[in-house]
């Protein structure tokens, strides 16, 4: 897995273009998806209904779209550290696109890219890092956002 380190968030200015990643890949269970789906009362049967989905488009049950954008929260630290700060908060994400079904058992892992780094009020940076979550085997990501992270020294 390639890191990337850095000591403030002064230091991502100037770090567009910067690749991060890849993470190391994690498997897309069955628990992780109806765990999912009890927390968001989504439980369309091609999520948790492992019966029905073995007919179904798909051939297994497949996780949530939402759940496969949620995980680049697990990546994006995983990817990019910034070691020095007193407070981080995510501030959004923007061109979020599904291209890919993520199956139960599949494998799963994050590569990144810095494509916007600002400075903001009260001596913050915000970078817009894109994230493409992969599936093991397969030409098509599952997800590709930009999310936007701030960071106050």
């Amino acid at each position: 897995m390639m890191s990337k380190t850095y000591k403030t968030p002064a230091e991502l200015i100037g770090q567009e273009g910067t690749i991060l990643g890849p993470t190391d890949w994690m498997a897309m269970t069955q628990d992780r998806i109806d765990g999912f789906a009890d927390a968001t009362d989504d439980h369309q049967w091609i999520h948790v209904d492992q019966d029905k989905a073995k007919d179904g488009p798909f051939g297994t049950t497949i996780a949530h779209g939402y759940l496969t954008l949620a995980l680049v929260n697990k990546f994006l630290p995983q990817m990019l550290t910034v070691a020095e700060f007193s407070m981080g908060v995510n501030y959004g994400v923007e061109k979020v696109r599904f291209p890919n079904a993520v199956k139960q058992g599949a494998r799963l892992r994050g590569s990144g890219e810095i494509v916007k780094v600002e400075e903001v009020k009260n001596g913050g940076v915000q970078s817009t890092v894109r994230i493409t979550v992969e599936i093991e085997g397969e030409d098509r990501p599952a997800c590709i956002a930009d999310t936007i992270s701030r960071y106050y020294p």
